[in-house]
C-alpha cells in the first residue's frame, strides 16, 4: 500500500488524536504490563533451562562414575576368573 502524499493522516492517526492522551497513557500502560510480563516469562524459562543444564551435567558426571565403576568390577572379574 502507498502512503498518502498529500499530508493528510490515516483513519488510525484520526483515532489517535480523538482518542486523546489519556488513551494514550492507557496504552502505554498495558504495552508495559504486558513487556514486564513478557519479561518475566523468559527469565523464568532461562532459568529453567539452565536447571535442566545442571540436571543433564550431574546425569552426565552420574553415568561416568558408573561406566567407570563398571569397567573396574568387569576387570576384577576377568581377574577372579583366571584365578
Amino acid at each position: 500500500m502507498m502512503a498518502n502524499m498529500s499530508g493528510d493522516e490515516g483513519p488510525e492517526a484520526q483515532l489517535v488524536t480523538e482518542a486523546g492522551p489519556n488513551w494514550l497513557r492507557a496504552e502505554i500502560e498495558r504495552l508495559t504490563r504486558e513487556l514486564s510480563e513478557t519479561s518475566r516469562e523468559k527469565i523464568q524459562a532461562a532459568e529453567y533451562g539452565l536447571v535442566v543444564l545442571e540436571e543433564n551435567q550431574q546425569l552426565k558426571q552420574r553415568f561416568e562414575d558408573l561406566e567407570n565403576e563398571y569397567e573396574t568390577v568387569r576387570q576384577e572379574l576377568d581377574q577372579l576368573r583366571e584365578v
